[in-house]
């Protein structure tokens, strides 16, 4: 097949000028094209008054050869890339353990999936609840103040990744297209096709729900095991080498290829895993607020005349600003009709994070604005220590939204004024249970507030509204990325001095959002695959 990229055409198209694009592309007659599939859309609105759709297509030609050579030169007319995933190899039939993940966010999900895949009944161990369970545990401290540190946005199965926006695209270098292999498995579990060729593709909250129970039933059908509400405290090492893990029940499973795809927020697994020796160090993140404008400001500022044009749904942005203080604040997250969620996994604390469906129809947008820190700012030099730094933050939160879970919220124009806000004007805030109004200059460092203050009349430049007074800022967001790295080998991706022991997914540090950390259990899937048949061999 031919791959033709690059074909531009007006929204609200009709097939029949597809089609006729194709034709006109590559020069040819109608009863020469056979058929054609979307490789890829998305929409070119640099200009507001002529959005364009731009196509990437697979074209089945009856003759290709001649059409190849004739557009030899021509860069928008290639073969068709092989995207198919192939396995690196099969357990063998004289298999004596299995594999152990902790975790079943994307990344343990598609670690414990590809395993399975493979034949290597992997036991997925999870502290959290099903899925379902765990959907009713968190609309508990949404609707009724009640946290279960156990099983919330941050823990049970799914990962955090399900209460988000269900984004689906990355920034990683993917030359081996497992991106495109785990498109493909969520497709299956029921995610609608246009995932496999939209250029920025989301399912939303509660699509992965369902996609969640469906791939849990495949890993079980194919020989795989789950264990929920099953926390595990400690790993058993022994000069050098993972012999097991040891569960809070008191009982030891013994394993020695354990994946550690745990999330950014196990912060009892860090303690324990830096206690036992494992080499972790610290690494950049970044903290600062949730903020909510009308969707429909985002809207007709990004699409001009096509705002609600069918075709563009709700409009999303990407902002940076780098300040006088030699910092960098920037959107994170963004979720075009969406809602601010209460994240939190600890008692006492608040931590704000974004959530859509799919249909993305609610009437704020929102969008994390953070600030980027090192662990130069951290409060010593333990690997640890930006999770104390953390921890002190949505403390702080916790008591200036009222000790009962609410949010400290304030209006951009107090914020920038340095005034506390009394009510609330136009812009109504979505998180729940709710939020108090107050002043949110001590709610982060001083160089992050200074530096949100200058960035948000930055942001108003290129969105008109952007720092509108009646916009709403609600605090804190802290948990954009884990605050360390379980440092691995590049080559086999086992931890750096804990052989058998492989960190995935973004609590090791590895991944930042639900298809890099899909992505990275497949290569960590890999490796734990290579090695097993190895050592059966010798």
């Amino acid at each position: 097949m031919l791959r033709l990229t690059e074909i531009r055409l007006p929204l609200g198209h009709s097939p029949d000028e597809l089609k006729l694009a194709i034709l006109k592309r590559l020069q040819i007659k109608a009863d020469v094209l056979r058929s054609y599939t979307v490789a890829r859309l998305g929409y070119d609105a640099r200009k507001r008054s002529a959005i364009v759709a731009v196509y990437s297509l697979d074209v089945e030609v009856s003759d290709e050869a001649p059409l190849l050579h004739h557009f030899r030169d021509e860069t928008h007319i290639k073969l068709t890339p092989d995207t198919d995933y192939k396995f690196v190899t099969r357990a063998p039939a004289n298999l004596q353990t299995r594999p152990v993940i902790i975790g079943t966010g994307p990344c343990g999900f598609m670690a414990g999936l590809l395993l399975a895949q493979m034949g290597f009944n992997p036991l997925i161990l999870e502290r959290g609840q099903e899925v379902r369970q765990r959907t009713k545990d968190t609309w508990a401290l949404w609707r009724e103040h009640k946290l279960n540190p156990e099983s919330n946005v941050q823990f049970g199965e799914g990962g955090a990744g399900t209460f988000s926006d269900g984004k689906l695209y990355t920034q990683i270098k993917d030359p081996r297209h497992l991106g495109v292999k785990v498109l493909q498995e969520f497709v299956k579990a029921g995610a609608p096709e246009e995932i496999l060729y939209v250029s920025k593709p989301h399912v939303g909250t509660f699509r992965l729900v369902s996609m969640v129970e469906k791939i849990r039933e495949e890993i079980i059908g194919l020989g795989g095991e789950f264990r929920f509400d099953t926390r595990v405290t400690d790993i058993n090492i022994d000069e050098g080498q993972v012999h097991g893990v040891t569960l809070a029940s008191g009982e030891l499973i013994e394993s020695d290829h354990i994946v550690l795809a745990v999330g950014h927020s196990a912060r009892d697994t860090f303690k324990m895993l830096y206690e036992r020796g494992v080499y972790i160090e610290p690494k950049p993140f970044s903290i600062g607020f949730r903020i909510e404008h009308p969707q429909s400001i985002i809207d007709q500022c990004r699409y001009g005349q096509f705002a609600g044009h069918a075709d563009l749904g709700a409009a999303d942005y990407k902002l940076v600003h780098h300040c006088k203080n030699g910092r960098s604040v920037y959107s994170f997250c963004m979720c075009p009709g969406g809602t601010v969620v209460a994240a939190t996994s600890e008692e006492g604390r608040v931590v704000t994070n974004g959530m859509s469906q799919y249909s993305r129809n609610e009437r704020n947008a929102n969008s994390g604005i953070v600030v980027g820190i090192t662990p130069e700012d951290f409060p010593d030099d333990n690997p640890l220590a930006g999770i104390e730094l953390q921890r002190e933050l949505e403390s702080k939160a916790f008591v200036l939204g009222g000790s009962n879970y609410d949010a400290p919220g304030q209006l951009v124009g107090d914020f920038l004024k340095g005034q506390p806000s009394t009510k609330l004007g136009s812009v109504q805030p979505s998180y729940t249970p709710g939020v108090h109004l107050t002043d949110l200059s001590s709610a982060l460092p001083d160089y992050a507030i200074e530096a949100i203050r200058e960035a948000l009349p930055m942001f108003e430049r290129k969105i008109k509204g952007f720092a509108m007074n009646d916009a709403v800022l609600t605090g804190v967001e802290t948990r954009t990325s884990s605050p360390m790295r379980i440092k691995r080998n590049n080559s086999d991706y086992q931890s750096v001095n804990i052989k058998g022991l492989y960190p995935a997914g973004e609590g090791a540090g590895y991944a930042g959002g639900i298809l890099s950390a899909a992505v990275d259990g497949i290569e960590v899937a890999e490796a734990v695959a290579l090695s097993m048949v190895a050592k059966s061999v010798n």
